[in-house]
């Protein structure tokens, strides 16, 4: 039998094996370490707007397996107001929101009016300046406050109504091991009232800065005053 093919092989690999253990280094970098995720949508407003690339700390409570959710070691725990990365377990799309309900505590809802524990939330007016990204057509309807839970703040955005199934709920107790999300922006987010509790399983990682963001409604052009923007509040 010709050697000729597998000497072809060899060259091949001689020629591209760098590329290759490249790309493969980089793959398991973003399936185990750090990544970032596009944003679709407007469910995490004002705090991430449509067209954001958010940087995705994979190791911030533990080390996965690579292009699995199994957890090989564990050194934390989300913790209430994380933004974190996790797989839906409605469909399995990829999803970003905020950590909310712990495991074990009881939370509910009234009016948008959020209780942690029998303890209402509480809601400071938001500094005009905080949403300037949103144009005016965003923000009509809409009410900006500051939540603050646990000494825990971040802000939100709702649209004053009556109560109703999306905006009243609970109480409900959050299982051990799950944990109950919510978008930032209340009334328009498919969050832990659509999709249910999350398990720690489920959860890929803490979002934590905007690497950069594009304007879907002005020609993709790139936002300057979002570039490496934290999150943090």
């Amino acid at each position: 039998m010709s050697r000729e093919p597998y000497s072809r092989l060899r060259e091949i690999w001689y020629e591209w094996r760098g590329l290759v253990l490249f790309l493969a280094v980089m793959l398991v970098f973003r399936s185990a370490i750090a990544d970032w995720n596009q944003v679709p949508t407007g469910s995490m407003k004002p705090t991430i707007l449509e067209g954001d690339r958010v940087i995705v700390n994979k190791l911030a409570y533990n080390l996965k397996l690579p292009f699995t959710t199994w957890h090989l070691a564990e050194w934390s725990l989300p913790s209430r107001g994380d933004i974190v990365t996790f797989y839906s377990p409605l469909d399995e799309k990829l999803l970003i929101k905020r950590v909310i309900g712990l495991p074990g505590d009881s939370v509910a809802m009234q009016n948008n009016q959020l209780y942690i524990n029998g303890e209402p939330a509480q809601y400071h007016e938001l500094d005009p300046a905080s949403v300037s990204d949103l144009d005016s057509k965003q923000k009509q309807g809409h009410d900006f406050f500051v939540e603050e839970i646990d000494q825990v703040v971040h802000p939100v955005m709702l649209i004053p109504s009556q109560p109703n199934r999306y905006n009243s709920f609970g109480p409900v107790n959050v299982p051990p091991g799950h944990y109950l999300m919510l978008g930032d922006n209340r009334d328009h987010s498919g969050d832990s009232r659509v999709i249910g509790f999350v398990s720690q399983q489920r959860i890929t990682g803490r979002a934590h800065t905007v690497a950069f963001s594009v304007d879907y409604d002005d020609y993709y052009l790139p936002r300057a005053d979002r570039f490496i923007k934290s999150l943090e509040w």
